[in-house]
């Protein structure tokens, strides 16, 4: 069995596809039990957010799998495969498991180095274990991911200076209305993002923060923390025309202001400018709000083409030098790991061998006393140890060269092993689960 990952993200697809092929929980979940139920895919995971929707999959056969999932991804996110394929990124094996350290660490996101995506990978795989749709080979994967995710936003310096969607974000309004102190700030959604543009807007000194949220305690909980103010959800339209800022990230499957609504609050500023930054997909604001006079709309398209130049800076190297190091010893592991059982039966048929002969001797030899029999029993060991080092290292320095499988299907051969029947079987823990308001896009 092999990884395959399949998937479009901000990198390949435009905004327009990214955004058709968000998927909500159910439909994740969907997914994935068409993907393990195929012909050639045992396990899945499905991450959808923002930046990506893709598939982690354990298949059977990699065309296999590759047809299986390509059709099975067509059809939850409704597109035709044909529309679909230009935009696909597919990753088999080495490249997939790079790729899922590089996701974890925040490497291949639009913001460079965000560290959203940690709960949000986090989020899938235990939901996904939730389902019954992930095995241990997805769960070893993915475990080791976060893992790395975590490592490089505590060795690395990447959480300051790269930029944020929301610090991107209000640069450019800043651009628009002038400095971020003094300015009203209305923020939509009280979630992960929503928490971030609430804290954010209100570090840099805005006048005033408040937050509007389908649940108004969780909005209240928010503007306790930040010193800002709750508004109901059915509210947001009063506060509208107040606000010079308004940052909505709500992950309403439509737009929660719509562009007669934007028209009204304008004509009541007379004229003084006003900036959207619409951090959701689907998006949350009418696009037709950029037509307006005084109104700026910024989407993720253009916070992405605004941080496109975060890629190559010294933390963000030093942290690509982690996840090379990481999944070279991933790879050395799992190769190990590989031959594991082919040692293990190979030492457990010498055993048996020596509990045969023990039995003969203690047969034949029925007046031998009991030290001397301890004494040849601990002589029979030390032989088959000596006997057996060889082979045992070789097999595990072979297997960090990519040598192992031949090495241990010659010694399963040459001694007539079957790996099979030394098994461990190994349930995968089972993660809490995070609020997906909390890390979803």
């Amino acid at each position: 069995m092999s990884l395959l990952v399949l998937g479009l993200s901000h990198h390949g697809a435009p905004m327009e596809l990214l955004e058709s092929a968000v998927l909500d929980q159910a439909a994740r979940g969907r997914l994935e039990a068409a993907i393990v139920s195929s012909e050639h895919a045992v396990e899945a995971v499905v991450v959808s957010t923002c930046n990506r929707t893709e598939v982690y999959a354990e298949g059977l056969t990699f065309h296999g799998a590759l047809a299986d999932v390509s059709e099975a991804l067509a059809a939850a996110t409704g597109m035709d495969l044909t529309d679909l394929q230009p935009h696909l990124y597919v990753h088999y094996e080495d490249r997939g498991i790079a790729h899922a350290f590089s996701v974890a660490a925040g490497l291949d996101s639009m913001a460079v180095g965000e560290a959203q995506i940690l709960g949000q990978l986090r989020d899938a795989l235990t939901r996904a274990q939730r389902r019954g749709h992930v095995g241990p080979a997805l769960n070893t994967l993915l475990q080791q991911a976060l893992r790395v995710g975590k490592r490089v936003h505590t060795e690395t310096a990447i959480d300051d200076v790269s930029r944020s969607l929301v610090g991107a974000g209000l640069a450019a309004a800043r651009e628009v209305v002038g400095p971020i102190d003094g300015s009203r700030v209305l923020v939509l959604g009280a979630g992960g993002m929503g928490a971030l543009a609430a804290a954010t807007a209100s570090l840099a000194g805005a006048a005033s923060v408040t937050i509007a949220n389908r649940s108004t305690s969780r909005a209240e909980r928010l503007a306790e923390r930040v010193g800002g103010a709750a508004l109901a959800w059915d509210a947001r339209f009063s506060a509208l025309a107040d606000a010079d800022i308004i940052i909505s990230s709500t992950g309403a499957t439509g737009v929660v202001l719509t562009a007669s609504e934007v028209a009204d609050a304008a004509a009541v500023r007379g004229g003084r400018p006003q900036v959207f930054i619409d951090l959701a997909l689907p998006h949350d604001v009418d696009l037709a709000v950029a037509d307006l006079d005084g109104v700026t709309r910024i989407g993720l398209a253009e916070l992405g083409e605004m941080l496109s130049h975060a890629g190559d800076v010294p933390q963000v190297r030093e942290a690509r030098d982690i996840v090379t190091g990481e999944v070279a010893a991933y790879l050395t592991e799992r190769s190990a790991e590989a031959v594991a059982p082919t040692v293990a039966a190979l030492r457990s048929r010498a055993q048996e061998v020596v509990d045969r002969e023990m039995a003969r001797l203690e047969r034949r030899t029925p007046d031998l006393g009991d030290g001397d029999r301890a004494e040849v029993q601990r002589t029979v060991h030390r032989i088959v140890e000596k006997l057996l080092h060889a082979p045992t290292v070789r097999v595990k320095e072979m297997a960090q060269s990519g040598q192992g499988g031949s090495y241990a299907k010659a010694l399963s051969e040459l001694f007539d092993l079957d790996p099979r029947e030394v098994s461990v079987v190994s349930t995968p823990p089972i993660l809490p689960v995070i609020d997906e308001e909390e890390v979803g896009l």
